[in-house]
């Protein structure tokens, strides 16, 4: 499984995100380039933010959906959206791509940190599954819009 901590899939991503442009068509779901670009950066700041939190999830989550999180397979199309982080008004591509990108260079600086805690909803991961969780979102999201 790809890692976003490790160089060449993070080189990758990059890479990727350069094709995508204000005019980029999503191939399903319903969110614009602008509001996809401004939807990734949430996973981002929470595993950058590193917070101490007491929160033990929903036991169905972590259950039945964390270990798709980090394995192999690609996410299928059109899941569902977590409220919070679905944008609910017009994102500005150019402004939320670039904060993005800032994002995803922040997050792998941090491949060498050693405590990471836990996600608030899915519980423990460790920097291995941090790293492949957030290749996995932003490769599926990328794959939403062809790049």
């Amino acid at each position: 499984m790809k890692s976003l901590l490790e160089k060449d899939a993070y080189e990758e991503i990059k890479t990727r995100m350069d094709a995508l442009h204000e005019k980029s068509e999503r191939q399903w779901g319903k969110m614009t380039v602008g509001q996809m670009t401004w939807h990734c950066q949430y996973p981002l700041q929470l595993a950058i933010k590193n917070k101490e939190n007491n929160s033990k999830g929903n036991w169905f989550i972590k259950t039945f959906f964390k270990k798709s999180l980090y394995n192999d397979k690609p996410w299928r199309k059109n899941l569902p959206t977590a409220s919070q982080l679905k944008a609910k008004e017009p994102k500005d591509f150019n402004t939320e791509y670039k904060e993005l990108k800032s994002l995803i260079d922040e997050f792998q600086k941090l491949k060498d940190r050693d405590v990471w805690y836990p996600h608030p909803s899915f519980g423990k991961f460790t920097k291995e599954q941090w790293g492949q969780i957030q290749y996995k979102h932003l490769d599926h999201h990328l794959r939403q819009f062809g790049v």
